[in-house]
């Protein structure tokens, strides 16, 4: 019968799924079709992962490019970064961040504290956090390690290891960072900042606002990471060290690793800049008092 009114089979019997497959009145439904991908391509076949193109994006509407639509952000990134971002995603991941220019001016809640001239004698003044990027080849996706660190003794003070990170994942791990490293009534530390979406929410902004112990967040300028160069210094150790030389099948097995690693960072790993002590040496040393006056200037 199909064949004498020149109808597929495959055509017939999807129909015919869909029909029968009819949400129940208050059901929600679920569009079908192929999965978004999370990255896209460089010119040369370069994954980049879209919190990455996210972050790039941010830093693109705080800089000169701020009057762009998301076409030109689109072929920023490809000037820039070689990479290829067609104008559909441009556009979701536009929209997504509120970037997009036919909204009204967007309102932030918590004003910019652009990163200053700073002398560090001593450690909890100043923390550097990031964002770093891992690949889990035994599934195709890509797995996130936030991290903060001491400009002073170089200690990776806290971390967080998951598939995603959301504002929520920043905010919990800066405060666990907080009660362990700080004695009750310590102020907190500087905390400086690229501009990626997790540092400029709102829910971030709060907590910084906490009358029990507010944290002064500054951001630094655009296309400037020289001025979060202890923990960009960190995150290009550890892509040698560990994200190079492994090949991850599961999440499991990377964040194992990655903890392992940052256990030997922090407890054995010499640093030159620390008279080739370990960062929980360096810190132990100066609460003895061992070390000289030392100003660092960043």
């Amino acid at each position: 019968m199909l064949r004498l009114i020149g109808v597929l089979e495959s055509t017939y019997y999807a129909r015919k799924k869909r029909l029968t497959e009819q949400p129940k009145p208050g059901e929600e439904t679920v569009a079908v079709g192929r999965p978004i991908p999370k990255y896209s391509l460089t010119t040369d076949n370069l994954r980049i992962s879209d919190a990455q193109i996210e972050e790039w994006l941010m830093e693109l509407v705080e800089g000169e490019e701020h009057g762009y639509g998301y076409r030109n952000l689109a072929h920023a990134l490809y000037v820039q970064h070689d990479l290829i971002l067609n104008h559909k995603k441009a556009y979701r991941l536009c929209k997504k961040l509120g970037l997009l220019q036919n909204k009204p001016n967007k309102k932030f809640k918590h004003p910019r504290r652009i990163a200053k001239n700073r002398l560090v004698t001593g450690p909890n003044q100043l923390w550097q956090i990031d964002i770093k990027y891992g690949y889990v080849h035994g599934y195709d996706r890509f797995f996130f390690l936030f991290d903060m660190i001491d400009v002073f003794d170089r200690y990776i003070v806290g971390y967080h290891l998951g598939s995603s990170c959301d504002a929520k994942d920043v905010c919990a791990t800066v405060k666990r960072a907080l009660e362990t490293r700080l004695k009750p009534g310590e102020a907190a530390p500087v905390i400086r900042s690229d501009n990626g979406p997790q540092f400029l929410s709102h829910a971030f902004g709060d907590m910084c606002l906490d009358e029990n112990r507010p944290i002064e967040h500054e951001r630094i300028p655009p296309k400037t990471p020289n001025m979060n160069a202890y923990i960009e210094s960190f995150h290009s150790i550890i892509e040698r060290d560990v994200y190079t030389k492994e090949y991850f099948e599961t999440f499991e097995e990377a964040y194992q690793r990655v903890h392992t690693y940052i256990e030997f960072y922090n407890q054995r790993r010499f640093h030159g800049s620390l008279h080739k002590m370990s960062p929980s040496q360096y810190h132990e040393a100066w609460k003895a008092k061992k070390l000289e006056a030392i100003e660092i200037s960043v």
